[in-house]
């Protein structure tokens, strides 16, 4: 038998039952479809890919499923969210060596999904060659309306794309809807020019320029500036995020290092996405200012901004909770890849 997903599958769930076995004994358990040159073939492409880590040497060499492995590991959310919240067993106090012991040593995305977004990324460049700068302000106008309704919607906002669009473009508010629903809307359009105006601002990523941006999007809304002294609950969870604004801090500055430090566009925005809405630096306005700082790191680079306009809030907020809960990227990093798809085929 030829080295397969399937094999590597069977390899780590079988690491997943022991915490350090050798190559013999993984054979033992998987001798009836692989030969032994087999499994360790497959045990040397595990370690490659980050997913296990060796103990010992030679002979007496064992074998243990990586910090990645579970950073990484496919999540069936159905099965995930068919326990209430407080049957699932997860991780509920935020994580300190997740930044700069786990995420820092883990190839976030895998060979072929590289290849897909740096496809997809040629095809943004070839775009936006042939557009006038009146042409890519416009698509790019089109493009901050989507996010700013979807990245509020996320948030419980009433608005619907054709409001949000007639009150961003005409100033015109929507009946029946509140004074905050409408300035949450206008602050991420605020934002969003800013930005296009500022490709550099995030360049390096610092903790002053995150609270710039976050006060413009909190802006007249009623929530603290700045690193938040207080603690703050999460609905849909146990999980608890950091309650001391130095740790906070700590965290946040690990975080601006490792993105810094990370020459991976792609990794670089993801990063910000996830770990500004997990540390969750400010009272309120933290998922609203990953998806700004994400898409800030993005255009930087002159990379294709995302919108997020077809996700289902519901799924994006589940994806968010494994991540909280699990510290397992892989729900969200589907979201990520499909909506930067989505975004080089529907604007420029």
């Amino acid at each position: 038998m030829s080295e397969s997903i399937d094999l590597r599958k069977l390899i780590l769930e079988y690491l997943r039952q022991d915490t350090l076995v050798s190559s013999k004994k993984i054979h033992e358990g998987v001798k009836q479809i692989a030969a032994y040159a087999t499994v360790k073939r497959t045990l040397q492409t595990l370690i490659a890919q980050g997913l296990i880590n060796t103990k010992g040497n030679g002979k007496g060499t064992k074998y243990h499923l990586s910090p990645a492995y579970f950073v990484l590991v496919p999540i069936d959310l159905g099965a995930y969210f068919s326990k209430e919240i407080d049957e699932r067993q997860i991780r509920t106090d935020f994580n300190l060596n997740l930044i700069e012991e786990v995420l820092s040593s883990t190839q976030l995305f895998s060979e072929a999904e590289v290849e897909r977004l740096n496809s997809l990324q040629s095809v943004f460049k070839q775009n936006i060659s042939n557009l006038k700068v009146e042409e890519f302000n416009r698509e790019f106008e089109r493009l901050a309306i989507d996010l700013s309704w979807k990245s509020s919607q996320i948030e419980g906002n009433t608005y619907s794309l054709l409001e949000t669009e007639q009150l961003l473009r005409e100033k015109q508010t929507a009946a029946g809807k509140t004074k905050d629903e409408a300035i949450m809307l206008l602050n991420h359009k605020e934002a969003l020019d800013f930005i296009l105006s500022n490709k550099d601002y995030v360049k390096p990523l610092t903790i002053s320029r995150i609270e710039d941006l976050h006060s413009v999007l909190i802006k007249e809304l009623n929530v603290g500036r700045n690193i938040r002294k207080r603690r703050v609950g999460i609905s849909g969870t146990n999980y608890k995020p950091m309650d001391n604004e130095f740790q906070i801090r700590e965290a946040l500055q690990s975080m601006c290092n490792l993105v810094n430090s990370n020459s991976n566009i792609f990794e670089k925005a993801f990063l910000a996405l996830l770990l500004i809405s997990y540390i969750q630096p400010f009272e309120d306005g933290n998922k609203r200012t990953a998806r700004i700082i994400s898409n800030a790191i993005l255009m930087n680079e002159n990379y294709c901004p995302i919108s997020f306009r077809t996700v289902d809030s519901i799924d994006y907020k589940k994806a968010m909770l494994v991540f909280y809960e699990q510290n397992n990227i892989t729900p969200f990093k589907r979201i990520f890849v499909d909506q930067f798809e989505f975004a080089v085929k529907t604007y420029f």
